[in-house]
This record gives C-alpha cells, sequence and structure tokens, in this order.
C-alpha cells in the first residue's frame, strides 16, 4: 500500500517539476510580449489531441464541469502564469504562488470537509518562508499587474484542485484532461487575438519552445497531475507545486549559470522539509456530522 502510495505522489510530482521549466522556456525560447498566445497555444492543441485519441465526449453535467474546471485549471491559470512570468521576476512570482498550498487546504475544508490541521498550516507557512530564501531577490521589481495575476494564479490552481476531487469524472483520465485543455484553450483564443492581436511568424526557437510546452509541460504533465488529484487528498496534491521554483532555480544555476548562495540553500532544505511533513501528515478525515450542504457532495458530484 505504501509502495503504490509512493508511486502517485512520485509521479504526480513529475508534473511541477516539469512545470518548473515554463518560466525558462518563456524568457528563452517564447516571443516577448505574447503572454496569452504562448497560454493558448500550449492549451488548445494538447486538449484537441487527447479528445481525437480518446474519442469521448462529455455527458450530461459533464459539459458545465469540464468547463468550469477547464477555466480554472487551464484558461485562468495559464493566462496568469504568463503575465507573471513576463512582467515579475520568476522570484517573486513563485514566492506568491507558493501560498498555493495553504489556498487549497482552506478550500478543502470548505468544500470537502477535510480537517485543516496545525501541521498542514505550519508546512503550508514554511513553503511559502522557504520559497522566498530561495527565489526572492532584495532588489526585485514588483509589477502590480505581475503582482495580482500570480496571486490570481494561485487562487485559480487552488480551486481547481479542489474541485477537480470533489468532481470525479467517471470517463477515462486523458478524455477528461482532453476536455479541460480544449476548454480552456478555447476560452483563451479570442481573449488572446483581442488583447494581443495577430501572431507573428515564429522563428525555429519558437516552436521548439511552443512544442516542448504543449506536449511535456501541458498533455504528459496534466494527465498526471489528474491523475494524483483522483487518488491523493488535494491538500497533498497541492503542496508538490512547491518543486516549481525549486526546479526553476536549480534550472537557472544550470543552463544560466546563476550562483546559489546560502540562504537559497537553506531555502530549499526548508521546502523539501515542508514537503515531506505534508506528505507524511495523517489523512485528514471528511466531517460527516452536521456537515454543511457544501462538503458533502452529492451523488451526482460523486460521478
Amino acid at each position: 500500500m505504501l509502495s503504490n502510495r509512493l508511486k502517485v505522489v512520485s509521479a504526480t510530482a513529475l508534473a511541477p517539476a516539469v512545470w518548473g521549466s515554463t518560466y525558462l522556456v518563456t524568457t528563452e525560447f517564447l516571443p516577448p510580449g505574447r503572454p496569452l498566445l504562448a497560454a493558448t497555444v500550449r492549451a488548445l492543441p494538447a486538449g484537441l489531441v487527447l479528445i481525437a485519441l480518446t474519442r469521448r465526449l462529455p455527458q450530461g453535467d459533464w459539459w458545465w464541469r469540464a468547463l468550469v474546471l477547464g477555466a480554472l485549471n487551464i484558461g485562468g491559470f495559464f493566462a496568469l502564469l504568463f503575465v507573471a512570468a513576463y512582467r515579475l521576476p520568476g522570484g517573486v512570482a513563485a514566492t506568491i504562488g507558493a501560498i498555493q498550498p495553504l489556498l487549497a487546504a482552506g478550500l478543502a475544508a470548505l468544500l470537502l470537509g477535510e480537517r485543516l490541521t496545525a501541521r498542514t498550516a505550519a508546512a503550508g507557512v514554511a513553503g511559502v518562508a522557504g520559497i522566498a530564501l530561495l527565489v526572492l531577490r532584495a532588489d526585485a521589481h514588483l509589477d502590480v499587474t505581475g503582482v495580482v495575476a500570480a496571486a490570481g494564479g494561485a487562487v485559480v490552481m487552488a480551486a481547481g484542485v479542489v474541485l477537480s476531487k470533489r468532481w470525479t469524472s467517471p470517463a477515462p483520465l486523458l478524455a477528461t484532461t482532453g476536455w479541460q485543455l480544449t476548454a480552456g484553450g478555447l476560452m483563451l483564443l479570442p481573449v488572446a487575438l483581442l488583447v494581443e492581436g495577430r501572431p507573428p511568424v515564429p522563428t525555429g526557437a519558437n516552436l521548439a519552445g511552443y512544442g516542448y510546452l504543449a506536449v511535456i509541460g501541458t498533455a504528459v504533465a496534466y494527465a498526471l497531475w489528474f491523475r494524483g488529484i483522483r487518488a491523493l487528498p488535494p491538500t497533498k496534491v497541492a503542496f508538490l507545486g512547491l518543486l516549481s521554483p525549486m526546479v526553476a532555480t536549480a534550472l537557472g544555476w544550470l543552463w544560466l549559470g546563476q550562483d546559489l548562495s546560502a540562504p537559497q540553500l537553506v531555502g530549499g532544505l526548508v521546502v523539501l522539509a515542508a514537503l515531506v511533513a505534508a506528505q507524511t501528515a495523517a489523512p485528514a478525515t471528511a466531517r460527516r456530522t452536521g456537515a454543511h450542504p457544501l462538503t458533502s457532495p452529492s451523488p451526482s458530484a460523486r460521478s
């Protein structure tokens, strides 16, 4: 049992580890000033391919549920993610985004009846502090739009994780992933064209960057992520997202030759400790007696 759980956690952790390369790919390979284009190209082709491969469309309530989850997990999150990546130093965006596990824990308590423990709260605070030590710079420039985008991305991602757990689809995993990617991509497309205009002619580097983000960073990574949400408590899944800035920092050191200071190394250890504490915490059982209607999924919500 423990071995199977460890395998699921490890596979799920690959998703945020891959996402840790997004900042590097965005700044080094994609055209500047096109965050919405990047988000659209990343989501829509991957979603359409997965739908074509699975040949499965939503049924009943899952038409609107796929739209809601696609808006949270893909459309809104991707747009906010790329806006933050273009307008903020990576350290600022990562530190703000590190509040997502705490937000997910709070939403899981509200919508799923999971008990918010002191250990989880402490791990969440430690995660934010560790990320700040790891990636935040004293001279970092704060752009208001970028800060709002990074905070909004944390909120919609936390909501998407919790609702994905509450609404477990009976369809195959790849089909559900395809629905959400397509829904999110279709929401992003008109906004990208309206705000950013006609896309520029891509270079070879641009195509390589888009291809990597669409195939590895989206189709594969999100399938692993949603598989983890199905099998694990949502708060534990959310904490795995702290791996993204750790991988981004490691890539900056390996790829860009950036130095690693002693405080950064301490921050990395703090983040790892927070991850271990969150993953080894006892399962938080749902409250059954006198639960609020929102915390007791209806029969249709379990379908």
